[in-house]
């Protein structure tokens, strides 16, 4: 530009306004919001939204509930599952019922009274036939009446003892794993249910509502977004001939309609490829055409709102 004479660098300057004059380090953008979309984790009606746009929301809140009915149904009958499957583990363990034990003891005990009795009898009659007062024919059934007697008082001791022995370790297993089963359909019946109401993943402000009350919302569907603080970052475009003077961290300062004084904003981000670009070729008068966009994150984020129109400059 020093070769040029200063009356035709004055000539050119009247022409277009701005030549030979060093470029002014400003730079136009906006701010945009980096939104958590929150969304139910399964289909369903919607009961009741719980928030409005505006509001602000803390982490953990209910903002959404889904309807339940089936859940609920799907729950007392999977704690139904797991009743049973306590009950049968229960009855291998312990064995019989003690009413039903009880009624063989008390069977026994009468075989043992018919086994004294015929034991009785039978010495008895012994004592006769050796006198010859009873003959042999009658002291053989005798006998025979205490050998039944015996026979079904070992039958019934052995009944009691089976009664009261928990089951084999293979059928204890086998109730125990259909127990463990059904408490994991209980639980996964729970996890479902608890589901259907929706709770705020993050605190901060409830941008859009995309759904209301009675509206089917599908899996994954976003029902509403939400801004966390902090969560505001400045947009804008360097022009290539400036692309080269910036860097990743450097600290521009922030100015904006009503924004208070003092801000800045730190570059966190630098496309490598142009945008905007017309369909030319790149002269060097065409690449100040070329513009790159850049993100910054906001040093202090207070007042600002999503979509502000902001100035960027470098820091003196």
């Amino acid at each position: 530009m020093s070769s040029l004479p200063t009356w035709l660098v004055s000539a050119i300057a009247f022409v277009l306004p701005g030549f030979g004059q060093p470029p002014d380090s400003v730079f136009n953008g906006y701010l945009e919001g980096d939104y958590v979309h929150v969304a139910p984790s399964g289909s369903g009606r919607i009961v009741s939204v719980a928030v409005d746009e505006g509001d602000q929301v803390a982490l953990g809140q209910q903002v959404l509930q889904l309807d339940d009915t089936k859940e609920k149904a799907t729950l007392r009958a999977a704690q139904a599952q797991v009743a049973v499957a306590q009950a049968n583990l229960a009855n291998l363990q312990t064995g019989r019922r003690s009413e039903e034990i009880e009624v063989i003891r008390a069977t026994l005990s009468r075989a043992e009274a018919d086994q004294h009795l015929a034991r009785t009898t039978l010495e008895r009659s012994e004592q006769l036939s050796a006198r010859g007062l009873l003959p042999s024919a009658q002291v053989e059934a005798e006998m025979a009446a205490l050998d039944s007697a015996n026979a079904l008082v070992a039958q019934l001791s052995a009944e009691l003892i089976v009664a009261e022995l928990p089951a084999r370790d293979a059928q204890v297993v086998a109730a125990e794993a259909s127990l463990a089963a059904a408490r994991a359909n209980a639980d996964l019946a729970r996890s479902a249910l608890d589901d259907r109401i929706v709770l705020a993943p993050v605190a901060g402000l409830v941008e859009r509502v995309f759904f209301s009350d009675g509206e089917v919302v599908g899996i994954g569907a976003p029902a509403m977004s939400i801004l966390p603080p902090g969560n505001l970052k400045a947009l804008f475009f360097l022009p290539e001939p400036e692309r080269a003077g910036f860097a990743i961290g450097d600290v521009l300062a922030l100015s904006c309609d009503g924004c208070a004084q003092g801000l800045t904003v730190k570059i966190t981000r630098m496309a490598s490829d142009p945008q905007y670009t017309p369909p030319i070729l790149y002269s060097r008068d065409e690449r100040a055409r070329l513009v790159f966009r850049a993100e910054a994150v906001l040093t202090d984020s207070l007042g600002l709102m999503p979509g502000q129109p902001i100035t960027l400059r470098r820091q003196p």
